[in-house]
Order: C-alpha cells, then structure tokens, then sequence
C-alpha cells in the first residue's frame, strides 16, 4: 500500500489525463506540492496550471522532483507513459517512490467506505450522478470521476461535511480496478473490451469475479439485469440488480419523454418513487440513473432527496453533451468507443429525436480495438443516416499493418459513408444538410468540438 499521508510532494506523469488530474487536485488541496508532465496542453492542463499547479510538456530532467526531496516524494504514473520515457526510466534509477494511478486511489480508499463503479461501459455518468445524489443529499461523498461534472465544473469532489462515503471510478483497463476493496460496487456491463491486455473474453471475467470477491464482507454488488453475474464469486455479500426492461431489485418503470426530458418511476426495496425527473438526455441515461439512484438509497439517500435534486443534473463533459442547439441543428458530443457504446448513443437520438437525419463522426479508439471489434463497429454506425469515419487515434499502440478506417467502412452497407480528417472536416461538413450531428470517440476527437460549434453557429447565422 502506498503511503501518502507523510510525503510533501507529489510529481504526476500524464497528469492531464481525466483521472491523473483528479489525484493532482486532490492532493493540492492537501497541502502537497504538486507539479506533473503530460505530453501536451490540454484544457485540463490549462485548468491545473490555473489552479497553480505546474505542469511541463517536454521531458525535462531538471524539472523532475530534486534528489534530495527523494524521500518526501511520491511519483505517480499511467501506462500510457511509455517505459522507456526519459524522466521515468531517471526516477526509478534513483529510487524514487513510483505509483501507478490504481495504487494511490486503492491506498486513499483503504479508511473509506467505498464505491466502486466498474463496467466496461457507463462508468463516467453512474459515478458522476451517484457522487452528484450524495453530495445533494445529507451524505455526502468525495468522488473521483473519469469526467467533468457540469453541475461541479470538476472531477474531484470533497465533502463538506467528515463524509467517509468515496465513490471511485473502477478502471478494468490494466486491472487497476483490482486495486480497490470497496465496501460497495457497481457492475454496469461486462462486454468483451481490452482484449489487447486480457487475451480472452474470459479472462475479462475473470477479473471481474476477482474485483466482487474484493468487495468486503457484509458489502454490496449492484449490477445490471442480464450481466452474467456467478453470486458465487463472492458468497459474504448482497446481491442487487437493476433495469429499465427487466424484473429487477430497482427498476425504472413508465417511462415517457416530452421535449427532450423523461419522466419515471423507480420500483425499489425501498419503495417506489413517483414523478421522477431527468432533464439529461438519452434512454441508456435513464438507465444509469436507476444503478446510481439505487446506491444512493442503500447508502441512506432519502427518496425526497432524489426527487429534489435529480431535476438539477447536468451532465458530463462528453457524455451525451448537447453542445449546440437550434431550430434546426443539434450537435452532441458524446465519449462513446466501443460498438456497444456507439448502439446505445445512436439509439437513444433517435428515441429522443425520432424522424430526423443523424450524421455522425466517428474516430476509432487503438488499433487493436478496430481489429478485434469491426464488425461490431459497421453495425453500430450502420445505425446512422450519414457516417464519416476519421483515422485511428492510436494513443499507446504502434500501427498494426492493414488496421485503419477503412476496415469499418468496408464492413459498413450504410450508403453514406466516407472516410475523413481533423484536417478537412469543416470542408466536408459543407457537403451535408446537417440535422443531428454527432461526434464520437476516446481519442483526441475532442479537440473539434469547440470548432464545430463556431461552424454551426456561422452557419446558422447565430
């Protein structure tokens, strides 16, 4: 276990990362000093730098923490941090204290009580609105999130109050989510996903029974109705589903949607909630609203809070995010990377916007994702009316001959497709009538939303 509460400074490689950012803040406001590398500006850097945390872009020795401050310090990492990094490979030859990311959070969990929120898919919104329920409610929580809160304009919460309640989000990349120990946890889905560090579907479940047999006896497993749960794998705790389709412990029920909000009722051992609101769009929203309702009523969250503040969520960053809206245009940005991920956004616009044209811009995320998962990728975007299909982002990975764009596009029977660039997207967005547009991916994808937003506004004449 990594001990943070002696050490005076903390160095963070990759700390504009979502989560890396999280622990850079939250160790600031604890009165260490703190400084990182990433390898380039970001508006997450911008803000740590704004809140006075250093933060370099270029590998820079005299800038790593000093030798003789070796023995307060504590330098955390990612693996997207190559090994043969040169300020890495300097630290470990002298002996700094190196954590992963996993590590720390796991340590800081440790005097908790813990929720983990894991899935391979809708992590980010089940633990930004269960952190949101508790910190509205008398609970409240501290949160580490793997978005931007819009209620909160952050990624980390701290509790106002002596809250010992921690919600976590649960990372099955690397195994990191193996770090925790929590005392509650969430399961959201359990698709094939990371295959290029798991080898096998099965090995993936495997360590998904591995992290419910950390959860600590008398604790609680939540998890999605139709997940292929084994009770099994951990016979000390509670068992509890969730739906919004299906017979289970907490369900949504009678849901309908007028001008862009659902309404519905949740059914829970608690007993039933009438009239709840969600103005945040999307039916798989609705549904990951129902796992982070149900933690916070098993975590003493009173059904007048909920009703009170669900109305008042926002959102995430990339995450279903309306980012423009007109008479005649919508623009959603949205984080999805994985076929399943891209279904479940698709689907929710048309349920929301039924009838209209859906052009969406996809950016495939890591070369191996695209090979193991193309034919799942042709399929969800063959769910559009228009699709435009970017170059891989390949964030770790080196190039895997004959993996790119148009492997999807080749698999894909839409007739509308093509193949495009950062480059030239305002150009080609020229070509189109744009009705609902979309932008989807995990990898630098984001870096066009602000643009695309000045586009549609010129040409809407805003």
């Amino acid at each position: 276990m990594v001990e943070t509460e002696k050490i005076k400074y903390v160095y963070l490689l990759g700390i504009g990362g979502i989560g890396m950012s999280a622990l850079a803040r939250y160790f600031s406001f604890a009165g260490k000093q703190v400084s990182g590398y990433d390898k380039t500006p970001s508006p997450l850097t911008d803000e740590l730098i704004a809140e006075g945390i250093p933060v370099h872009f270029n590998e820079d020795l005299t800038i790593s923490p000093k030798l003789e401050e070796r023995e307060d310090t504590l330098v955390i990492f990612t693996p997207a941090v190559p090994e043969h990094f040169g300020e890495l490979k300097w630290l470990r030859a002298n002996s700094f204290t190196i954590a992963k990311r996993s590590e720390v959070l796991g340590s800081l969990s440790r005097n908790k009580n813990c929720i983990a929120v894991a899935g391979t898919h809708g992590k980010t919104s089940v633990t930004t609105m269960t952190a949101y329920l508790l910190r509205e409610s008398h609970i409240d929580c501290i949160a580490f999130m793997g978005g931007l809160s819009r209620n909160y304009g952050t990624n980390l919460l701290l509790p106002a109050n002596n809250s010992k309640v921690m919600v976590a989000e649960a990372d099955e990349f690397d195994r990191s989510f193996l770090r925790l120990f929590p005392e509650m946890a969430v399961i959201t889905w359990m698709d094939p996903d990371h295959l290029d560090i798991y080898g096998t579907a099965g090995h993936l479940v495997e360590a998904f029974a591995t992290f419910t047999g950390q959860i600590n006896a008398g604790g609680v497993l939540l998890y999605r109705k139709g997940v292929a749960i084994d009770r099994n794998w951990n016979k000390k705790i509670r068992y509890f589903t969730y739906s919004v389709s299906e017979k289970a412990d907490f369900k949504a029920e009678n849901i309908t949607v007028t001008e862009g909000a659902y309404r519905f009722d949740l059914h829970s051992p608690f007993g039933t909630i009438h009239g709840i609101t969600l103005h945040y769009p999307g039916l798989m929203n609705v549904e990951n609203l129902t796992a982070a309702m149900a933690l916070a009523l098993l975590n003493g969250v009173t059904q007048e809070e909920i009703l009170a503040s669900v109305p008042n969520y926002k959102g995430v960053e990339r995450r279903f995010d309306i980012r423009y809206k007109s008479a005649t245009t919508v623009y959603i940005d949205d984080y999805g990377h994985h076929p399943r991920e891209l279904e479940a956004t698709i689907r929710s616009v048309r349920h929301l916007y039924p009838g209209r044209k859906i052009t969406g811009i996809f950016q495939p995320h890591l070369f191996t994702r695209t090979r193991d998962f193309v034919d799942g990728f042709a399929e969800s975007l063959d769910l559009l009316d228009e699709a435009l299909v970017m170059e891989i982002y390949p964030a770790r990975e080196e190039p895997i001959p004959g993996v790119d764009a148009g492997m999807i596009l080749d698999k894909m029977k839409l007739k509308s497709k093509r193949r495009c660039s950062a480059a030239d997207f305002t150009a080609i967005l020229d070509d189109y009538q744009i009705d609902i547009l979309l932008t989807l991916g995990a990898g630098d994808i984001d870096r066009l939303v602000n643009p695309i937003v000045a586009y549609l506004k010129e040409k809407n004449n805003d």
